[in-house]
């Protein structure tokens, strides 16, 4: 059995050419376009790609989109200064801090400081508690990606057992809260792993749907999934290989050349998820670009 490949990039795509739509609509009626800014600390490499892609999908879809650079030397007070700057200008519409920050900054309390109505990454702790009591909200984008990615392949997983391993605020608990609510596209049975987790095997093997983002090269294998099961790799992590030109490679938190043999379906690394998380950040934004205009 050789898994179905799911295209992000034709997700993606789909997406936003329905996007592009609602943009131009939105534009004619207010005569202003949704648009988001990212703060950037520092001068990280992958940083900066994420940066550049984000702000080339917007303009693509008649978004505007600034990047504003800050030192690596910038304390908490100045970050949070920019952010109410960013809060008060009305012709932003969304607000997002890129991570990483320095290690001195706490990102918790930082993204606290932006107006939950332009917190278009869903990480405030307005967005997250409505998103727990499944009240409209902005999701965050990659869990909201991995949601989209599922429909897009019709696979309802309603009454099926999904499990999560990884358990962070961006991707691991979100994801579990989206799923598990009343409404479409979700009422599944969700378990929730960790590094503490026992028999971690014998839970993946059990699983329909396995989405897998704990940051570890190529960590599951095809002894820990079972036929049938869909794969929804989150992971990204560059790996040595003296073989290629750049010296690396990217590759997942799954091990897709024995997994993929076993499972239905599986999502690439690159080309997986990404995508798609750039397209329902945009996503959030036109939301919050029209929540705004009718609000003011």
């Amino acid at each position: 059995m050789v898994a179905k490949l799911v295209d992000g990039k034709a997700v993606a795509e789909d997406i936003r050419d329905n996007l592009k739509k609602q943009i131009g609509e939105f534009t004619n009626n207010y005569a202003i376009s949704p648009k988001f800014a990212v703060i950037v600390v520092g001068q990280n490499p992958a940083s900066k790609i994420y940066v550049k892609n984000k702000r080339l999908a917007a303009l693509e879809c008649g978004m505007m989109a600034d990047v504003i650079e800050l030192p690596a030397r910038s304390n908490y007070e100045e970050i949070k200064k920019c952010i109410h700057t960013l809060n008060r200008d009305k012709n932003t519409h969304g607000i997002l801090v890129q991570l990483p920050l320095p290690n001195d900054i706490n990102k918790d309390l930082l993204v606290q400081e932006i107006d939950p109505i332009k917190d278009v990454d869903g990480l405030h702790p307005i967005s997250l508690g409505k998103l727990l009591q499944g009240n409209d909200t902005f999701v965050p984008a990659t869990p909201g990606a991995i949601q989209q990615i599922l429909r897009y392949i019709d696979y309802d997983v309603s009454g099926k057992h999904v499990v999560v391993c990884g358990r962070s605020d961006i991707v691991g608990k979100p994801v579990a809260a989206l799923l598990v609510q009343k409404g479409k596209g979700a009422n599944a049975t969700v378990t929730l792993c960790h590094s503490q987790t026992k028999n971690l095997e014998q839970i993946t093997s059990q699983a329909d749907v396995l989405i897998v983002a704990i940051g570890r090269p190529e960590f599951i294998t095809e002894n820990m999934v079972s036929g049938g099961t869909v794969v929804i790799d989150v992971g990204i992590n560059r790996v040595s290989s003296p073989t290629l030109n750049k010296g690396y490679k990217l590759v997942g938190d799954v091990q897709f050349e024995s997994v993929s043999k076993i499972v239905s379906a599986i999502t690439p690394v690159p080309g997986g998820v990404g995508p798609v998380t750039v397209s329902m950040l945009l996503l959030n934004t036109y939301k919050a670009a029209m929540l705004q205009s009718t609000q003011f």
